[in-house]
């Protein structure tokens, strides 16, 4: 079902992404672990497994699969169906306590976490979040149009400037792209980055990003239906040219990354504190 909703529903065409990514950032970073430590045999060979957190936990992953089963039967579809993806993530998640220990648990912490993003959002906190990308989008491109001088009004998700009004509805809202964004942006964090704080700066980063170029999007097609050519409007770059707002903000990502990276490798040595005598 999960699958099925990943490959109709824009709004989870993320989900096809989690799985091979996690495969491969547990391979990296078991690989990095070694790098790390001549010692470390955590997935080699050498596991110290932790059988009574596992099970207890596998325990649990079990009980939240058997309500979303049984004992939600008047709760929406969607709802049943997040938690019984919730289920089967900590089931993956306790198994890997329950047969290579907490240590790996630790080395392996973000790509394992990484796997709840298969975890479906439930409609009503989608359509949420799509009303605040809504929202949001028409502030950004109204903050745009005012921003070169053009007149703009802005009545919630309507935008109106000299000989056009604008919504910015559901379909407009990008949520595909922001995911790809957000979930691109905690991949490269944790490839790229080393302390916590810039791993978390760059992910706040990605959500305003995920804001402005949609609002963007909405700026550029009205600048060009109004002054260029009308056919802009219900063109290719209206229904098609999200991946290329999205190429833009992933391009900002990578430079504020790049800026990141930079003072993390130019940190001068601690000095030792003089002691007087």
């Amino acid at each position: 079902m999960t699958l099925g909703l990943a490959l109709t529903n824009d709004a989870y065409t993320h989900i096809l992404l989690i799985l091979p990514l996690s495969l491969a950032l547990i391979y990296l970073d078991s690989k990095r672990q070694d790098l790390k430590s001549t010692n470390s045999k955590a997935l080699r060979g050498d596991p110290q497994p932790s059988p009574r957190i596992g099970a207890s936990l596998m325990v649990l992953a079990l009980l939240f699969a058997c309500y979303a089963r049984w004992g939600m039967t008047s709760a929406p579809s969607d709802v049943q169906l997040s938690l019984s993806m919730f289920a089967l993530v900590s089931w993956w998640i306790a198994s890997i306590l329950f047969c290579f220990g907490a240590a790996t648990f630790r080395s392996l912490l973000f790509p394992l976490c990484f796997l709840f993003f298969i975890v479906p959002t439930p409609e009503f906190a989608l359509n949420w979040i799509v009303a605040i990308l809504q929202q949001q989008s028409a502030v950004a491109a109204r903050m745009m149009f005012r921003a070169v001088g053009v007149p703009v009004t802005q009545n919630g998700i309507m935008v109106s400037i000299p000989g056009l009004d604008l919504e910015v509805a559901r379909e407009c809202s990008s949520i595909r792209s922001s995911l790809l964004l957000v979930v691109t942006t905690l991949v490269l964090a944790h490839l790229f980055l080393r302390s916590w704080w810039r791993k978390v700066l760059l992910v706040a980063v990605a959500l305003p990003l995920s804001v402005a170029k949609n609002g963007l999007r909405i700026f550029t097609i009205a600048e060009l239906g109004t002054r260029v050519d009308p056919a802009f409007l219900d063109g290719k770059l209206h229904h098609n040219g999200g991946i290329i707002f999205l190429a833009i903000a992933v391009g900002s990502v990578v430079v504020l990354l790049w800026i990141l990276r930079r003072t993390e490798f130019q940190m001068p040595p601690s000095c030792p504190v003089p002691v007087p005598e």
